[in-house]
């Protein structure tokens, strides 16, 4: 293992995330925000990762750098980086007003118990948003700021809201993957990179270079959210804040946002369609955004994958109107309206709620959960286990089927045309078996963690941390927040989030002996 290698990853992944932080501190100026509490909130977190990250580049770095990044070291450098940043990007919370931390806003010292929570909750935010799952545990009963006050989100300062919405963000296409793309003349293995940290089986190269292919992704991914912004702001008529912070969340499959009630408190339709149409093109794997562009229509009306995606989102409204209407005694209106909305929400991952989805009939409530586990699109910032290889996993079943009635014959497996190959099959394989066993093994833990909880909540908050879907149902649904989970099942449900987000495997790569195999031993 080349550890100068991961140490030149991690170092210009921290030096890169001080200018979102710098950015957040500026917005929370703009608006106003307590400059005590600016500075003790983004100032620490700013120095650490120019002082560390410069360190750790500056110690990294050497003359065949270029050449010295192999796939051994991308997983790994991706899988131990994550953390690393989702600690940084914790001190905002724990240091500012939102949990109890070592610097304390309300004129009482927090207790050690108090002060040791408000880090465990301070790195479930952190986490949550990098992973664009959505959870939350900004609640009165863990937030200081929330004393007295009708709405405890709301009430944080506009810096930090920013800053929440700004790691779904970059949690959404990257953060790791966009800056060594574009430092990838400084660092070679960019496509090693750049497979570890996105999500999907595969990455579809659209331009013959690696940076052509960074600029064409990200270009799409910042324009589709200046529209979404302007949209908002300009023909629904939220506040530019609001409307940037739910255009961040909405692109990135997040789903934070800027009060309690999230987008149930606007109760606009237009808002909620504005939204509903962006979280389905998140949902697109955004190659075909791309082929879109290029007037290569062909290739987008053909790709299999975005038929079945957009064949289960219309089932699941299908299915949420019918059982609204007809077991809940719904509006037809509100019933379309509402069950479109969930469809796109939880079926991207995305995790917004225009309603209280948790309270629906117990139909809705099955379909939720498969839309939890299956998710959209690969190559989408969408998670979940994702269309393609649930689709490649059927085709095989229906192959080997095949063969035990004609043994003889030979039957390739397809995907848009092409034969997928057997070692890409047998990957489909083991992510989805990990995803299987993990589940079950995390059933059994948090079972034992919170034993008074429904096995309805139990396998829900399972599957919206590894889908890093975010909302759960039973009493983790979308009207109340995780922070009634105790320490124990937050760190837990955690590290679920980050294995999901970086696909299972990436992060399992650190658990084998040979990723640690010193360099005189091959």
């Amino acid at each position: 293992m080349r550890f100068d290698v991961i140490g030149l990853v991690a170092g210009w992944s921290l030096v890169l995330l001080s200018i979102p932080l710098l950015l957040s501190a500026t917005v929370g100026y703009i608006m106003g925000d307590d400059m005590g509490i600016i500075l003790w909130s983004f100032l620490p977190s700013i120095v650490f990762c120019l002082v560390v990250g410069g360190l750790l580049v500056r110690a990294g770095t050497r003359r065949d750098s270029a050449e010295r990044l192999r796939d051994r070291e991308a997983f790994a450098a991706v899988a131990l980086s994550w953390p690393l940043i989702v600690a940084v990007g914790a001190l905002p919370y724990w240091f500012g007003p939102t949990f109890h931390g070592p610097i304390t806003w309300d004129g009482d010292g927090g207790t050690l118990y108090e002060i040791m929570g408000g880090m465990i909750r301070g790195w479930f935010e952190s986490m949550s948003g990098f992973t664009t799952s959505g959870a939350t545990t900004i609640d009165p009963y863990a937030s200081p700021r929330c004393e007295g006050v009708e709405d405890c989100i709301a009430s944080q300062p506009y810096g930090l809201l920013f800053w929440r919405s700004s790691t779904q963000w970059l949690g959404g296409m990257g953060i790791i993957m966009l800056g060594m793309l574009l430092l990838s003349r400084a660092l070679g293995g960019g496509m090693s990179i750049a497979r570890a940290e996105l999500t999907g089986p595969s990455l579809s190269r659209l331009r013959p270079r690696l940076q052509e292919t960074a600029k064409a992704l990200w270009g799409i991914y910042i324009g589709f959210t200046i529209l979404e912004f302007a949209l908002l702001l300009w023909w629904a008529d939220l506040s530019w804040f609001n409307a940037i912070n739910y255009s961040l969340g909405t692109m990135s499959s997040g789903g934070f946002g800027t009060t309690d009630g999230g987008v149930m408190d606007f109760n606009s339709p237009l808002v909620e369609g504005i939204i509903t149409f962006f979280m389905v093109a998140t949902g697109i794997n955004f190659t075909l955004f791309h082929f879109l562009l290029l007037k290569e229509y062909a290739k987008v009306i053909n790709d299999q994958e975005l038929r079945v995606y957009l064949l289960v989102l219309a089932g699941a409204w299908t299915i949420f109107a019918l059982n609204l209407v007809y077991s809940a005694g719904w509006e037809w209106s509100d019933a379309l309206r509402h069950g479109a909305f969930q469809a796109a929400a939880i079926g991207t991952s995305t995790g917004y709620a225009s309603a209280d989805f948790a309270a629906w009939p117990v139909l809705s409530l099955f379909v939720l959960l498969f839309l939890m586990v299956v998710g959209a699109s690969a190559g989408s910032t969408s998670g979940g286990l994702k269309i393609l290889r649930l689709r490649l996993a059927f085709v095989l079943a229906r192959r080997e089927i095949h063969r035990m009635v004609q043994p003889r014959a030979v039957v390739s497996v397809r995907m848009n045309g092409e034969v997928v190959d057997d070692s890409r099959m047998w990957v489909v394989i083991g992510m989805l078996s990990t995803w299987a066993a993990l589940t079950m093994i995390s059933t059994v833990v948090l079972a034992f963690f919170e034993p008074t909880h429904s096995l309805e909540t139990i396998l829900s908050v399972i599957f919206a941390s590894l889908g890093n879907t975010g909302p759960a149902l039973g009493a983790f649904g979308p009207t109340s927040t995780w922070a009634g989970l105790n320490w124990y099942s937050l760190f837990y449900t955690s590290l679920l989030m980050w294995a999901g987000r970086l696909e299972l495997l990436t992060v399992l790569v650190l658990f084998h002996p040979r990723t640690w195999r010193s360099e005189n031993k091959g």
